[in-house]
Formats: structure tokens, sequence, C-alpha cells
């Protein structure tokens, strides 16, 4: 039975990795989860320099899932350099680094610096507010995306995966601009805009106001544009967006996604992972099915 499958010319040893945000780099985890066996680690974002995210309260519970805005807060390259990459290589699994910015330079410093770095893939979030463009993200046009992409190609070393914003009119138009720009693979869904009031102290449940939606409520809105990707490119996709279990993984993977990250699901059960990597397992045990390539994008 082979679980292995190949993104960009990388391959993982079975197709779950973790969603950025919702894991650090691992550390947190690694005593419950055994790392070596995911297929990778999606790292937290970073940035050039380290930011301080924003102002509390930035988390909230909502039916079916959590809205967040965090703010990306990171320690910046320098300290996950010397930190998280030397404790990630430790480990038998894939390490793609999460890159955020708030202009192209921002990326591209990171691009640049984490070139000489052991790392296997980068996954650019496009989710952030690009500030020269009035805040709107760097992957809600189509323009936007397709030269940030075709920038930092020019300097990336790694494959480079770019993730892009359900917050969109037309997820294949992103798609297919990421694609022609030279991206090797895509990874979706981000988070969704949502806000959360509450109604005894008439106040937002944000101090940001609204915040990215995930968990469970999201799954059917991920696997729809996962499935409306799959078909306008060539290139992988990892597919995300409330997987909590194995059989919502599976629905990705059938839906056309090389790969899938769990994300919000870590907050609830640290063993989800790996929860999800054996149920995989069993299931292709169960289907006969001796290679978990046979699944990608087999809905009829």
């Amino acid at each position: 039975m082979n679980t292995q499958v190949t993104i960009a010319g990388v391959t993982l040893n079975n197709p779950v990795m973790t969603a950025s945000g919702t894991f650090g780099s691992g550390m947190e985890y690694s005593d419950f989860v055994d790392l070596n066996r995911l297929g990778a680690v999606v790292t937290k974002g970073v940035a050039n320099v380290p930011w301080p995210g924003n102002p509390t309260p930035r988390v909230a519970e909502t039916y079916g899932g959590m809205l967040n805005a965090i703010g990306l807060q990171n320690p910046g390259i320098d300290v996950f350099a010397e930190r998280d990459i030397p404790f990630l290589k430790k480990y038998d699994t894939k390490i793609i680094v999460n890159v955020c910015g708030k202009t192209v330079e921002d990326y591209l410093e990171v691009v640049e610096r984490l070139a000489a770095e052991p790392v296997d893939m980068l996954e650019i979030n496009v989710s952030c507010p690009n500030v020269k463009e009035g805040a709107i993200a760097f992957g809600q046009k189509a323009d936007c995306l397709y030269d940030i992409t075709s920038q930092i190609k020019k300097k990336a070393k790694q494959p480079v995966i770019m993730k892009l914003s359900p917050n969109v009119t037309d997820i294949t138009e992103m798609s297919k601009a990421a694609e022609a720009a030279g991206a090797d693979a895509l990874s979706m869904i981000n988070t969704i805009t949502g806000m959360k009031i509450d109604i005894h102290r008439r106040k937002f449940a944000l101090a940001n106001k609204t915040g990215g939606l995930s968990g469970p409520a999201i799954k059917p809105v991920a696997v729809r544009m996962v499935y409306q990707a799959a078909h306008a490119v060539k290139i992988p996709i990892i597919g995300m967006g409330g997987i909590a279990n194995a059989e919502d993984a599976i629905e990705f993977l059938l839906a056309g996604a090389s790969a899938v990250a769990v994300g919000a699901m870590n907050f609830v059960n640290p063993y989800a992972t790996v929860e999800v990597v054996e149920g995989i397992e069993a299931y292709m045990e169960r289907y006969g099915i001796e290679d978990v390539t046979e699944l990608i994008g087999a809905v009829e």
C-alpha cells in the first residue's frame, strides 16, 4: 500500500500536512504527535521582521468553527531560521514555510533569505493585506496575484505554493493567474471573512471586528473550490478548510486535491493529523486501494 504523493518534485510520505497558523512549527505539538507520521509540517506565517499581531480579543468560537484575527504574529525570519528549522530537521517530514508580508519587497526578502535554508517548499500567504493597494489582499485581484507570484518565482530556490483566498468572486480566475505566473502548486482555501457580535455587551467579539472563519462550517465551500480549481489548472492542489477526520480528507482528495492540510481541528484534538493519516490508510485497506494517488480527482 503506497501513501506517497509527489508535489512539484517533492515526495511526501503521505498526503497529510498541517495548515499554517494552527501548528506553530510543531514544537508545541511534538509531545502529542509523532511528526515523522506527517507528510509535511507547514509552519506559521513568517515575515521579514517580527510582527506583534492584532490587539486582543482575537479569537472567538462560532457555530461549527472559530474566528481568528491573530494578525500573523510571528518572531520574524531570523529567529525562525535559527530556532524552528533545526528543530524540524530532526524529523522525517517535509518542511513547508508559510511566508507573509505587507509589500512585495517584504515577501521577496523572506524568500531570498530562505533560499539557502534546508526547507522543501514555500507556501505564500496572499491573504495578507497589500499596504500599497489600500489593504486589499494580494490574492483578491488576479493581476496582483500574477505579479507577486511571478516576482517570487524569479527569486525562489524552492517550489512555490500559492495559498489562495476564498474571498473572491471566481476562484478559477485566481487559480489560473497563479498557474500562469509560474506557481508550482496551490493551497486552498484560506479562511473566509466573518464577524461575530456579543449581543449582551453590544460589542464586536474580536477587537479587529472581522476575522477569518475556519473549522467544519467552511468545508463544503472549500471542497467546492478545490473541485473547481482542479478542473481549471494542471498544477497540484493542497486542499484544506474544515478537515476534522479522514472522511473529510478523502472528500478533498476525491475532489481533486493531491494532498490535504488539517487546521482548526488541531486546537480541538491535538492528535487530529495522525488520526487522519491512519484513517486514510484504513480506507485504502477497506476498499483495496493500492496507491493513494488513485483517489485524486476520482469523484464521478
